[in-house]
């Protein structure tokens, strides 16, 4: 049953930008349309027509930030006949409009496309902003840790620790930018993302790409702890995660849900580049707030599908 309820999803989610027939998905599903509903909405917590709307939104939130359609194509891509009629559903699912969106690269939500196996995946929201980057750098130490999937990187929390008070002061002054702050970049040395793949771990601040000269020019002058490196990051797009909870579950969570979850569920795909974090170290299990920086790129061929 779940097999054939995947299947007629797979109908629906290629069906998004047109009119869709909820009776022929409800036969690839093997019941009527009056039991689809009824099962759908039992098995994913929501209406059907809600899920309907919020994944056609997701990706019409993607449309109306890239700026590559007006924003009256991006309504008719989607099934509204006015432009007033698309605001208004635009504003039910992302709380703003998709003029004021387009000037202000708001925060918009994102609906994951949904799957049903013995659990549910894809029925939480996840609240995103897509953020284009001029060139910048991250100033600051790096250190050679093992990926930790679950609970604390001790290796992580050794190479923070053991900073001196000099470095990250030097940290706050240099950092001029978004994420503001002294943050974690992580960058990946192969494709693997195994627990116990080897990556790069940064603390450090972004910065213009011309600062952390001076830092290593004194390198022969100062024998100081505070000196620093340096990490060239090219111009690009990121999509930027703002995240809430216990500390380091809820991060490790959201970082696992944005690769399962929002990448199949969105027209983008995963770059290389450092993965930004800037969050509030906290003891294991208390709450705080973060902010996850993924590079990404649009999807080709997504206006022609």
């Amino acid at each position: 049953m779940l097999e054939r309820m995947n299947q007629a999803l797979d109908h629906l989610e290629a069906r998004l930008d047109q009119e869709v027939d909820m009776a022929d998905v409800a036969r690839i599903a093997a019941v009527s349309e009056y039991h689809f509903r009824r099962l759908f909405s039992a098995l994913a917590g929501m209406p059907l027509p809600v899920y309907v709307r919020r994944r056609r939104m997701t990706l019409a939130g993607a449309e109306v930030l890239a700026g590559e359609l007006t924003l009256l194509d991006v309504a008719v891509r989607y099934g509204y006949g006015s432009g007033e009629a698309f605001a208004r559903a635009f504003r039910s699912v992302h709380g703003i409009g998709p003029g004021e969106a387009r000037r202000t690269g708001a925060v918009l939500t994102a609906q994951p496309r949904m799957s049903f196996r013995v659990v549910v995946e894809g029925s939480t929201a996840m609240r995103y902003r897509i953020v284009e980057k001029e060139p910048f750098r991250v100033v600051g130490r790096k250190a050679r840790v093992a990926l930790v999937h679950e609970g604390i990187n001790t290796a992580a929390e050794a190479h923070l620790e053991s900073l001196d008070t000099r470095a990250i002061v030097r940290m706050k002054e240099l950092s001029d930018r978004e994420p503001e702050g002294v943050l974690s970049a992580v960058v990946h040395l192969t494709d693997s993302r195994e627990d116990g793949a080897e990556v790069d771990y940064w603390i450090g601040a972004a910065t213009g790409p011309e600062a952390g000269a001076d830092e290593r020019d004194a390198r022969d002058a100062l024998e100081s702890p505070a000196v620093l490196e340096s990490l060239d990051v090219p111009a690009g797009t990121w999509a930027v995660f703002d995240n809430h909870g216990p500390y380091p579950s809820a991060l490790q969570e959201l970082w696992r849900d944005v690769f399962t979850h929002w990448f199949p569920s969105n027209p983008y795909l995963s770059r290389p580049g450092p993965e930004l974090l800037l969050t509030q170290p906290v003891e294991s299990g208390a709450e705080t707030d973060s902010q996850l920086w993924i590079p990404v790129e649009r999807r080709r061929g997504i206006a022609e599908a």
